[in-house]
């Protein structure tokens, strides 16, 4: 079994090699594999879809596609793919960012929200505003478990800024117009 692997490897290598994708480093005493420029070259910088504002702790920051490789929690604000687009009706969306005190902590500042507060989506121009109707801390397990509102509903995650294994969940509900 390890043999068969071992080949599968060494072919895989040899025919990445042969399309110039990799580059055999063979000046240092051990074999480094450098990914060459061409996938880099090969992503789409794609502008923001939109943009995430809620006033009361002064957050103002773009959203990008859920396909983009800037919609990545290391540098942005982060859709999750599960979401359902906001044009759609009773759509969810999930939203995820740091917490802390990094550069990249967008919602440092999340756990300071309070029922009725209100966060706008700006989604292809068209503008989205929810009104927080729970708040609640869950283990921190790699999974949201909530109730799907029969509305458009948005859920903002992000880890328990007092506690560990916590992870604190913002629901907000499409508002009455």
């Amino acid at each position: 079994m390890l043999k068969n692997t071992f080949r599968i490897l060494v072919i895989v290598i040899t025919l990445l090699s042969s399309l110039s994708l990799l580059k055999i480093d063979k000046e240092e005493e051990i074999n480094t594999i450098h990914i060459n420029k061409v996938f880099k070259e090969n992503i789409i910088e794609e502008k923001p879809i939109g943009k995430i504002v809620i006033e009361k702790i002064a957050l103002n920051k773009d959203l990008y596609s859920i396909e983009s490789n800037k919609n990545n929690i290391e540098e942005n604000i982060t859709i999750l793919k599960e979401s359902i687009d906001p044009k759609e009706e009773n759509s969810i969306i999930f939203i995820a960012a740091h917490s802390g005190t990094s550069n990249v902590s967008f919602f440092n500042r999340l756990d300071e929200l309070e029922l009725k507060d209100e966060v706008i989506i700006t989604y292809q121009n068209n503008d989205y505003k929810y009104v927080i109707n729970k708040i609640e801390e869950q283990p921190k397990t790699g999974y949201i478990s909530g109730v799907k509102e029969n509305k458009r509903q948005l859920v903002l995650t992000t880890c328990c800024p007092k506690k560990d294994n916590c992870q604190l969940l913002i629901n907000a509900i499409e508002k009455e117009s």
